[in-house]
């Protein structure tokens, strides 16, 4: 399957510490900026991280139960190879993330069987990153 790279632009209130976070913390390559925007290569996506004020769901998180879990909403992501989000999980933990939802299996021995993990960024946004051993199952029910 060959995907298109999509973009995708988000609210920090902390510009600094925000680009701190996805470059250092994530080790995102850093593409355009100006003084109010900056743009990072998200494994291959363009994620943009703009100046704006605090936004209601940054000010006040909404969540929703799956597998036991208070999934926050909204939030966005990536799908990793298997040792990818191994890796990332353990360069996560180096830099001594606070995790929403630890990473963890989730619908172990189930349809959907997967790694995830979440977080918030230094500005309220809620990340996933997920991976399946068996991609087939991205999708299935």
């Amino acid at each position: 399957m060959t995907l298109s790279p999509f973009h995708l632009a988000i609210p920090v209130y902390d510009l600094a510490a925000a680009r701190t976070f996805y470059g250092e913390v994530f080790g995102l390559e850093e593409g355009r900026s100006s003084t109010q925007w900056v743009d990072f290569n998200f494994y291959g996506h363009q994620l943009v991280i703009h100046e704006h004020p605090k936004t209601a769901s940054q000010e006040s998180v909404h969540s929703n139960p799956v597998d036991g879990h208070d999934v926050p909403v909204p939030h966005f992501g990536i799908i990793l190879g298997w040792q990818q989000w191994e890796a990332l999980a353990e360069r996560l933990k180096s830099f001594g993330t606070q995790f929403v939802i630890e990473p963890y299996i989730r619908f172990q021995g189930q349809v959907g069987e997967q790694a995830t993990m979440f977080l918030f960024d230094p500005c309220g946004n809620a990340l996933e990153f997920k991976a399946f051993k068996d991609m087939s199952q991205l999708f299935a029910k």
